[in-house]
C-alpha cells in the first residue's frame, strides 16, 4: 500500500493545523447545531416549552453515555492507527479499524437493548421530576432505536479524521446536521409530534450519516479500508484500543455522572427551574467545547504521525500551537458569556422567568472557561502520543476528585446566600484546580515522551 499521508510529516505546522483544523471546526460548530437544535426546537414549543425542555435535558446524561461508548473504542483506535500508519504499518491499523468497527456494533446493540428496557427508572434516577418525566420518556423511547447509529458515525468518524481526510469527515456532520435542522420543526410542529419529533429527525440523521461513513470507508478514496478479513476482534487490538480510549471515556462518561448530581442537587435546592438552566448552561458548554475539540482533532493526525515517526521536534511544534489557538478561543467566549449571558439563554427558551434565571447561572457555571484551552490542549496530546495512564489520571482528578464533591460540599457550607447558585459554583472552582494539575503532570510526562524520541533518532545518527 502506498503512504499519500506522508504530507503530514513535512508540510508546515501551521499550514497544516489550518488545513485540518478548519474543516474539523467547522463539522464540531454544524456538530453544535446537531446536538442543540433539538433543545432550542423544544424550549420555544407552544405552552409547555420550559418543561419539554428541562425533560429532554434530563435526557442528555444517557445521550452523553451513549457517546462515551463509542469515545471508548474510537478515541483510542484512530490514534493508534494514526501512530502505525507514522510507522508505515497499514495492516496493523486496518485491523484496529476493523476491530473497533466490530465492537462499536455489539456496544450499540447491547446499549439500545438497556435503554429501550429501563429509560424510565433511568430517568428519574437522573433527576426528571413527575412534571418533566413524561418529555424525557417520549424522548428517549424514540432516540434509543437509534443507538447503533450513532455509535457508529462517532466512531467510524474519527477514523476519518485520523487519516487526515477532515473535508468528508465534515461532511458527514454537515449532511446529518442539516437533516435534522430541517427534520425538527417538521415533525415537531407540522406533524404535531413533539419530544418524540425531535427524537426520530435525530436518528434518521445521524443513519444517514452512518451510511455516509460507511460507504467512504468501504471505497476507493480512503487510505484505510473496512475489511472483512479484519472484523473478528482480537484481544490484543481491543485492549489496546480501549485502554488508550479509556481517559476520553471517563472524561465523557464523568460528564454524564455530573450530571445526575447536578440535576439531582439542582431539583433539591432550585426546582425545575435550574434544571431547566443547567440544561441551557450545558449546552452553552458545548457551544465553547466544540470548536476548542475540533481544533484538537484537527492537531491529532499531525502529532500521532509524527510521533510514531519518531519526529520530536514536529510534536512539540504541533502542541505549541495548538495550546495558543485553543487558549485564544476559550479566553474570547469566556469573555462573550460575562457580557451578555442573555444571548445563550433567550437561545434556548422564550420563557422570561427561566431566561432571568439562566443568565446568572451562566455567569457562575462558565466562571473559569478560559483555561479551558489549556486543559484540552493537555488532555488531547496525551492522547494522540499514546500516553493513556496520564491521559485517565487528569481526567478522573478534575471530575471525581474536585467537582463532584464541591456540588455537595459548596452548598452545605453557604458559599452564596443560595444553594442552587452554590451547585453551579462547584464548576469553576474544579476548573481552575484541575488546570493547575494538568500543567505539573504534562510538563513532566511530555518531556519524557520527547526524549524517547529523540534517543532513537541521536543513536540512529551515530
Amino acid at each position: 500500500m502506498t503512504n499519500d499521508r506522508e504530507f503530514l510529516g513535512k508540510e508546515p505546522i501551521g499550514k497544516l493545523l489550518f488545513t485540518l483544523a478548519t474543516p474539523t471546526v467547522i463539522a464540531q460548530l454544524v456538530n453544535m447545531l446537531y446536538n442543540i437544535v433539538d433543545r432550542i426546537y423544544i424550549g420555544h414549543m407552544p405552552g409547555d416549552g420550559a418543561l419539554a425542555l428541562t425533560g429532554v435535558g434530563v435526557c442528555m446524561p444517557l445521550i452523553m453515555s451513549v457517546s462515551a461508548f463509542s469515545a471508548l473504542v474510537a478515541s483510542g483506535g484512530a490514534p493508534r492507527a494514526s501512530i502505525n500508519m507514522g510507522k508505515k504499518d497499514y495492516n496493523t491499523a486496518e485491523l484496529i479499524l476493523g476491530n473497533c468497527f466490530s465492537l462499536l456494533v455489539l456496544i450499540g446493540t447491547v446499549l439500545t437493548a438497556i435503554l429501550l428496557l429501563f429509560n424510565r427508572p433511568i430517568l428519574l434516577l437522573f433527576g426528571a421530576s413527575q412534571n418533566t418525566i413524561q418529555y424525557a420518556s417520549s424522548y428517549m423511547n424514540v432516540y434509543a432505536i437509534g443507538t447503533i447509529f450513532v455509535q457508529l458515525t462517532l466512531g467510524l468518524n474519527m477514523f476519518i479524521t485520523a487519516q487526515g481526510f477532515t473535508k468528508i469527515s465534515m461532511l458527514t456532520v454537515i449532511i446529518g446536521a442539516i437533516i435534522n435542522i430541517v427534520l425538527d420543526p417538521l415533525f415537531i410542529f407540522v406533524f404535531k409530534m413533539g419530544v418524540s419529533g425531535a427524537a426520530l429527525a435525530t436518528i434518521l440523521s445521524q443513519g444517514v450519516s452512518c451510511v455516509w461513513c460507511l460507504l467512504f470507508l468501504l471505497g476507493k478514496n480512503t487510505q484505510l479500508h473496512l475489511r472483512k478479513s479484519c472484523l473478528r476482534l482480537k484481544r490484543h487490538i481491543v485492549f489496546s484500543c480501549v485502554s488508550l480510549g479509556f481517559a476520553t471515556f471517563i472524561m465523557q462518561i464523568s460528564e454524564s455522572i455530573l450530571a445526575v448530581c447536578f440535576n439531582s442537587s439542582l431539583l433539591k435546592y432550585g426546582g425545575d427551574i435550574a434544571v431547566g438552566a443547567m440544561t441551557i448552561c450545558t449546552s452553552t458548554l458545548q457551544f465553547i467545547m466544540l470548536p476548542i475539540m475540533g481544533v484538537s482533532q484537527g492537531a491529532q493526525p499531525i502529532s500521532s504521525y509524527n510521533f510514531g515517526a519518531g519526529n520530536a521536534q514536529r510534536v512539540k511544534q504541533t502542541f505549541r500551537l495548538l495550546l495558543t489557538v485553543c487558549a485564544a478561543f476559550s479566553f474570547s467566549l469566556y469573555l462573550v458569556i460575562m457580557i451578555a449571558p442573555g444571548i445563550f439563554a433567550r437561545l434556548f427558551s422564550s420563557d422570561d422567568a427561566l431566561i432571568r434565571y439562566a443568565m446568572t447561572a451562566l455567569r457562575i457555571y462558565c466562571g473559569a472557561i478560559f483555561v479551558f484551552g489549556i486543559q484540552i490542549s493537555c488532555q488531547m496530546t496525551f492522547t494522540a502520543i499514546g500516553n493513556a495512564p496520564s491521559s485517565i489520571i487528569v481526567a478522573v482528578f478534575r471530575k471525581f476528585v474536585l467537582l463532584i464533591p464541591l456540588i455537595y460540599i459548596l452548598p452545605a457550607v453557604n458559599v452564596l446566600p443560595d444553594k442552587a447558585l452554590c451547585v453551579y459554583l462547584a464548576e469553576p472552582v474544579a476548573d481552575f484546580v484541575a488546570v493547575i494539575f494538568t500543567v505539573i503532570i504534562f510538563t513532566a510526562q511530555f518531556r519524557k515522551a520527547l526524549k524517547s524520541l529523540e534517543k532513537p533518532a541521536a543513536a540512529q545518527a551515530d
